[in-house]
């Protein structure tokens, strides 16, 4: 008999809202940023990524513009949303460059590590529906 698995949270408590199935994003490349103890980049927050973010990233040794089909990843381009490790939206941020979030799609487990406060000043106040 299966276990129920409570649905994941997004920083208000809620259910989380889906993130992107265009480009198809998460973790687990359903869409969510949902996350678990393997996902050891903690990819939780909800982006959207801008010309800005992307270039820094590229510069940081990850870049999203990239194709990489046998990782079944587009390449990311300005406008696009994506489950982006925390760690690196906290590197972003104190770079000056860090990207829009979608607070409805970034997991609870985020507050762990980014103040909401802060995450509330770069809320994209909309959410891309799919």
């Amino acid at each position: 008999m299966p276990i129920d698995t409570p649905p994941a949270r997004n920083v208000f408590g809620e259910p989380l809202v889906p993130c992107s199935f265009e480009p198809l994003t998460g973790y687990f490349r359903d869409g969510c940023c949902k996350t678990d103890e393997n996902d050891v980049g903690t990819h939780v927050v909800c982006a959207v990524m801008s010309e800005a973010f992307l270039d820094f990233s590229r510069s940081m040794g990850n870049d999203l513009i990239t194709p990489r089909p046998e990782w079944r990843f587009p390449g990311l381009r300005a406008g696009d949303q994506w489950c982006l490790c925390a760690n690196r939206w906290q590197q972003a941020y104190a770079a000056g460059v860090a990207p829009a979030v979608v607070l409805e799609s970034t997991n609870h487990s985020v507050l762990s590590i980014i103040d909401l406060a802060v995450l509330r000043r770069f809320h994209s106040g909309s959410h891309s529906e799919e």
